[in-house]
């Protein structure tokens, strides 16, 4: 096997501004559930499922922008993507007793195995990647 190539499925929905955040969890479980994830790794598809719900409500309520969302799994790690309009970048504010939001960048920083993002020339970005199950 060549070692430089990769093998990866994907898969990539767009969810207008107008989309409830539950469509992207329903369509990222389904896929979840075709990879075999939800009996062999539930605490993880629980932390993936939130993980999209928080990039995705950042997409619509804070970049006021349409989200577009790619999975992809390339046999070691679940990529998770989601593309705004908006160039500003996110970043974990600590929690606060004092603010009602802000704790969605934490948690996916709690949650993931790593996140980045990613400025793009008409946005941005941000991508969280998840550990597969141990076969």
């Amino acid at each position: 096997m060549d070692r430089t190539s990769l093998r990866a499925v994907g898969w990539a929905r767009s969810l207008p501004l107008d989309t409830e955040v539950k469509a992207a969890r329903d369509w990222a479980r389904e896929h979840l559930d075709a990879l075999g994830w939800t009996t062999s790794a539930p605490e993880t598809v629980d932390a993936v499922l939130l993980t999209v719900s928080e990039l995705v409500t950042n997409a619509h309520f804070h970049a006021r922008s349409n989200a577009q969302l790619i999975l992809t799994w390339d046999d070691r790690c679940l990529h998770i993507s989601v593309h705004d309009t908006s160039t500003t970048l996110p970043s974990p504010r600590t929690p606060s007793t004092e603010r009602v939001g802000g704790r969605g960048m934490f948690l996916v920083d709690a949650l993931a195995d790593t996140w980045e993002t990613r400025p793009c020339p008409h946005g941005k970005t941000v991508t969280a990647c998840f550990r597969g199950p141990r076969s």
